[in-house]
């Protein structure tokens, strides 16, 4: 299990929300350079990270995922084998008036950007905020978790709104690259829910008890 952690620049002379912005660039800029999803298809890292998850999640009947873009962790191939086993998976949808709200996965082929600058959304029908209860754990996108399981994410508010929604003691499973795991403290806020789970290509481990989060900070 990792015990190290990349060390980021110091913003603690700032406020939270811009501490939380020039980390986010460092963390893009460096994700942008070191992780770029093959073209066509999926490689040893995509294997290697859905094996993970599927060890995280076995034997649940119903998730809530995402599906990734950009240089975000691969997310496409773990849906196509939650579809092929029969586990309902719950994707993000902006529903009407900008509503956060949940659709299920019917498949890759029904993915489509159905507003612009969002993520592929699945069609059919658009549940409430609330339908986030009928996960056994919620799998969320970040660009960095510390040792804390304090959860950077893309700034937009998606989960710091819907997380308060799930049923109590559901996990959340955050998604990063290997060094995207960061010694910390990494800014936060009174909405900013916690993780309690980290998922890298290289392994997937518990915070609560871990040997990352006993560990000293690190020193580059």
């Amino acid at each position: 299990m990792s015990t190290r952690a990349r060390v980021l620049p110091d913003t603690s002379s700032l406020a939270a929300d811009d501490a939380k912005e020039q980390l986010r660039r460092v963390l893009r800029e460096h994700r942008a350079a070191r992780h770029r999803h093959p073209e066509h298809g999926h490689n040893d890292t995509c294997e290697r990270l859905t094996a993970h998850i599927l060890q995280a999640i076995s034997g649940m009947d119903t998730v809530a995922a995402y599906v990734s873009v950009g240089h975000e962790p691969c997310t496409r191939l773990l849906l196509q084998q939650l579809e092929e086993s029969g586990t309902r998976v719950l994707l993000p949808v902006l529903g009407p008036h900008l509503a956060r709200s949940w659709g299920y996965f019917h498949g890759v082929a029904d993915l489509a950007e159905r507003s612009p600058g969002r993520p592929p959304e699945p069609s059919g029908e658009v549940l409430p905020a609330a339908a986030i209860a009928d996960a056994e754990a919620v799998i969320v996108p970040a660009l960095a978790v510390d040792r804390s399981g304090r959860r950077l994410g893309q700034g937009g508010g998606w989960y710091d709104r819907v997380l308060p929604l799930r049923r109590a003691g559901v996990p959340v499973f955050a998604v990063v690259h290997d060094d995207e795991l960061v010694a910390g403290p990494l800014p936060a806020q009174a909405h900013d829910a916690p993780v309690d789970v980290v998922i890298t290509p290289d392994e997937w481990f518990l915070l609560e008890g871990s040997a990352f989060a006993a560990s000293p900070t690190d020193q580059d």
